[in-house]
């Protein structure tokens, strides 16, 4: 079962496909869906990397999971809307000296093969322990049977290895970033 519904930073600490660009033809597909989607959002800007807000800044592209075939599975969730949410953990962002997601940011979610498929926009974040996320996260963010418990196992498997390379253990008063969004446009 996948329930790694992870959201990390762009630097990727799971090795997923989330972080840089893989090459320069895939940059130009990303901006190309950037300049077609974006008319399709009520602006309220988005962050740049330095947390600017603007409508000039291209949002962030990444891909949901640790794999292609992860980000593809969790995609597939996200469009037919039964994924409205995503956890990332708060030390990933530090790590990367990134900003976590905030209310209104838009993001570029990619698919298995690192080729948009849709925009979204962070409706909701809020910062808990990983012993207080909610069953009702749980169940917007889609997976599995949507239960609290089987969230809890899949995570702390799935925060095993990027935990280890930060030299830490899934503790549960460590700090996760429980995210809301919706869809604006896909392709």
């Amino acid at each position: 079962m996948s329930d790694d519904t992870t959201r990390a930073p762009t630097h990727d600490p799971q090795g997923g496909t989330r972080g840089a660009l893989h090459d320069e033809a895939q940059a130009e597909r990303i901006a190309e869906f950037w300049d077609t989607a974006r008319s399709s959002a009520v602006f309220t800007g988005c962050r740049g990397a330095a947390g600017e807000r603007s409508e000039n800044v291209m949002p962030p592209a990444w891909a949901f999971g640790d794999s292609p075939g992860l980000a593809d599975e969790l995609l597939a969730l996200v469009l037919e809307g039964r994924k409205t949410a995503a956890a990332s953990l708060v030390v990933e962002f530090e790590d990367a000296a990134e900003p976590v997601p905030a209310t209104g940011d838009l993001s570029i979610v990619l698919d298995g093969r690192g080729e948009p498929r849709a925009l979204i926009r962070t409706t909701q974040v809020e910062i808990v322990a990983f012993a207080e996320v909610t069953a009702e996260h749980t169940y917007l963010e889609g997976e599995g049977d949507r239960t609290l418990e089987a969230w809890r196992t899949e995570h702390k498997r799935a925060w095993c290895g990027p935990l280890g390379s930060l030299e830490r253990e899934l503790d549960p008063s460590m700090l996760v970033v429980c995210e809301r969004f919706t869809v604006l446009c896909s392709a």
